[in-house]
C-alpha cells in the first residue's frame, strides 16, 4: 500500500519515461512530494509557465519519438495546457499530461482552483478521464499511454483529485496492450494494393505527396525504396519535411501555401495522386474544388476518419503506412518518369530567378530572413533539429533549411500557435543532447513565451536561438500589405532589448545587422558550448513567395 501520488510517479517509471515538464501548484503538490524521492530515475524540468512545459513535452515527443509527459496543478494551471493540447492534437503528437484536481468532496463547489478541465479538454484530447480513487491511478496511467501512442497518436490528459494523490493503494502497474472497442490500427486490404498497383503502373504522371504519417509510421526507407523503384515525383507537406532527404532524385520539394511553386502548380496536372500518411489540409489543397480534379486519387491513411473526408479518392488503402509501402513496392512495375520529373525541374528554375535568388543572394541591403537559412544550411550537422514558431520565418526557414534526416522538423502546423519554438526547442534538445537545436523564431512569437529563457538558463541546454527581427508581426503585415492596401493596423511592434534580455539570463547573445557578420556569427553559434541567442536584423517589408492566397486553387500559385 503506497500513497496515490507515488502510484502516480512509479507508474511513469514503469513507462521508461526519464523527462517530465511541469510547474507545481496546490493541487499537484503530493506528486511533485514523491517526485522529491525519485529524481535519480526521472528527470523534472520546471518551465516558467504551463504553456512552456507541454509545448516542451511536444518538441520531447517529435525528437524522441516517444511520448512526452507535462505536469500542472489545478485551475490556471490546468487551463494553460490548452493550447497545447489542441496543437498536439491536430498534428498527432503523443502526450500524457497529469493535472491535479481539487478532493472529490469538493468538485462542483467552485472551489479554490477547481475547473472542470475534463469537459474543457475534451474536444482537443484524444481521451480524458478524471481519477478519484488512489486504486484507479494505475491503470488510468497504462490506458493513457496506451492510447496516446498507438495507432494515430495524440494527446491524453489525466486529472487527479487530490484525496487520490494522498490516499493509499495497492500498487500493481499493468501496462496495457488493448482496449474494446478501441481499434487503433486496421490490416491493409490486399485487393486495395492490387488496385493501387494498378492505378500506378497505367499512369503517365504520377505523383507523390508525403506527410507526417511516414515519420509516425517509421516509413522513411519503405518510402524511399517506392520511389527508388517506381522514380515517381514526391513532394513534402509542412510536417512530412525531413521523411525523404531533400537530396533524394525524386524529391521535388514542399507543398502548401508557400511551399515550391512546381508542387502546388502541378498537382493539378498530374494523372495519378497517392498521397501517403497526409490528410489533405486546407494549407496543402487550397480551394478543394478546383484541387487535382482531374487525378484519380490514391490515399495510403491509418486514420479512417481522414478517407475521403476533404479529397475523394478512387483507392483507399486504410493501414499503416510502412505495411501498406512495403506490400505497394512488392505490388508496382520497376519505372522511370524522366519526362514527367522534367516538368517540375522546368518550373523550378522559374522560382530560382523570381523569388530563390532573391532570398538567398540578395542585391538589396537589408538582410534577408533566406540567408540566415542558407548560412545554417552551411554550417549544422546533416541531424541538425530545426524548431520553428509561427509566421514568416517559420515558412522561410521551412522552405531553405536542408533536411536530411527523419525527426529534424519540429514546428506547429495544424494550429499555428505563438510562442510554441521556444519551449519546443528546449523539449527537443532534452531528448537527445547529441544533436544541434537550432531554434528560428520571429519578433512576435518569442514573445509570447519568453519566459523560458529562465528555463534554458536553468538547465544550461545547448538550444541555438535564432531571433530574425523585422519589428513586425510580419505574417499579418504581408497579408495587409496584399490584400488591405497596406494598412498596417497594430502589426508593428516596438521590441524590447533582446541582446540586454538574453543576458540577463546568462545566455551568450549577439546581435547581427550586417550582412559581412552573418557568415561568422552562424559558425560561431553552432561552434558554441552551451545555449546561444543571435539576433538577426532583417528586412522590415519582405514578403514570403510563392503563395496561395485563402480561397484559390494550387494553380493559381503566385510568384509575386
Amino acid at each position: 500500500m503506497i500513497r496515490g501520488a507515488d502510484i502516480v510517479v512509479k507508474s511513469l517509471i514503469a513507462e521508461s519515461v526519464q523527462h517530465i515538464f511541469g510547474y507545481p501548484g496546490g493541487a499537484i503538490m503530493p506528486v511533485y512530494d514523491a517526485l522529491y524521492d525519485y529524481h535519480d530515475q526521472i528527470k523534472h524540468i520546471l518551465t516558467r509557465h504551463e504553456q512552456g512545459a507541454i509545448h516542451a513535452a511536444q518538441g520531447y515527443a517529435r525528437v524522441s519519438g516517444k511520448v512526452g509527459v507535462a505536469l500542472a496543478t489545478s485551475g490556471p494551471g490546468a487551463t494553460n495546457l490548452i493550447t497545447g493540447l489542441a496543437d498536439a492534437m491536430i498534428d498527432s503528437t503523443p502526450l500524457v499530461c497529469i493535472t491535479g484536481q481539487v478532493a472529490a468532496h469538493l468538485l462542483g463547489s467552485d472551489a479554490f482552483q477547481e475547473t472542470d478541465v475534463v469537459g474543457i479538454s475534451m474536444p482537443v484530447t484524444k481521451w480524458n478521464i478524471q481519477v478519484r480513487r488512489a486504486e484507479d491511478i494505475a491503470p488510468a496511467i497504462a490506458k493513457g499511454f496506451h492510447i496516446a501512442r498507438s495507432g494515430r497518436p495524440g494527446p491524453v490528459l489525466i486529472d487527479i483529485t487530490k484525496n487520490a494523490q494522498v490516499e493509499a493503494g495497492i500498487f500493481n502497474y499493468v501496462p496495457c496492450l488493448s482496449i474494446r472497442s478501441y481499434r487503433p490500427f486496421f490490416p491493409v486490404d490486399p485487393k486495395a494494393i492490387v488496385q493501387a498497383a494498378a492505378l500506378i503502373d497505367q499512369a503517365e504522371r504520377p505523383y507523390v505527396l508525403f506527410g507526417q504519417g511516414v515519420i509516425i509510421g517509421k516509413a522513411e526507407l519503405e518510402l524511399k525504396a517506392f520511389l527508388d523503384k517506381t522514380g515517381i515525383p514526391a513532394a513534402s507537406t509542412l510536417l512530412g519535411s525531413g521523411a525523404l532527404s531533400e537530396d533524394h532524385p525524386a524529391y521535388v520539394g514542399k507543398l502548401g501555401m508557400h511551399g515550391n511553386y512546381a508542387p502546388n502548380l502541378l498537382t493539378n496536372q498530374c494523372d495519378v495522386l497517392i498521397a501517403v500518411g497526409m490528410r489533405f489540409d486546407d494549407r496543402v489543397t487550397g480551394d478543394l474544388s478546383r484541387y487535382a480534379k482531374q487525378a484519380k486519387v490514391i490515399h495510403l491513411e491509418l486514420d479512417p476518419a481522414e478517407i475521403n473526408k476533404n479529397v475523394k479518392c478512387e483507392v483507399p488503402v486504410l493501414g499503416d503506412c510502412r505495411e501498406s509501402l512495403s506490400l505497394l513496392i512488392d505490388a508496382v512495375q520497376e519505372n522511370s518518369h524522366q519526362e514527367w520529373l522534367g516538368k517540375f525541374r522546368e518550373l523550378e528554375l522559374l522560382e530560382q530567378e523570381s523569388v530563390i535568388n532573391h532570398d538567398l543572394s540578395p542585391t538589396k541591403t537589408g538582410l534577408t530572413m533566406g540567408e540566415v537559412i542558407r548560412y545554417i544550411n552551411q554550417y549544422k550537422a546533416d541531424d541538425a533539429v530545426l524548431v520553428t514558431d509561427v509566421g514568416q520565418h517559420q515558412m522561410i526557414a521551412w522552405r531553405y533549411f536542408n533536411y536530411k534526416k527523419s525527426k529534424t522538423q519540429v514546428t506547429s502546423g495544424g494550429l499555428g500557435t505563438m510562442g510554441f519554438a521556444l519551449p519546443a526547442a528546449l523539449g527537443a534538445q532534452m531528448a537527445d543532447y547529441s544533436k544541434q537545436v537550432i531554434c528560428v523564431v520571429g519578433d512576435g512569437g518569442i514573445q509570447m513565451t519568453i519566459q523560458e529563457l529562465g528555463t534554458i538558463m536553468q538547465t544550461k541546454a545547448p538550444v541555438k536561438v535564432v531571433l530574425l527581427n523585422n519589428n513586425f508581426l510580419g505574417m499579418v503585415r504581408q497579408w495587409q500589405q496584399m490584400f488591405f492596401d497596406r494598412r498596417y493596423s497594430f502589426t508593428e511592434l516596438d521590441n524590447p532589448d533582446f541582446i540586454k534580455l538574453a543576458d540577463a539570463y546568462g545566455i551568450k547573445a549577439v546581435k547581427v545587422e550586417e550582412r559581412e557578420d552573418l557568415s561568422e556569427a552562424i559558425a560561431d553559434m553552432l561552434l558554441h558550448n552551451g545555449p546561444y541567442f543571435l539576433e538577426v536584423v532583417v528586412e522590415k517589408e519582405d514578403n514570403v513567395f510563392p503563395m496561395i492566397a485563402t480561397g484559390c486553387s494550387v494553380e493559381e500559385v503566385r510568384l509575386s
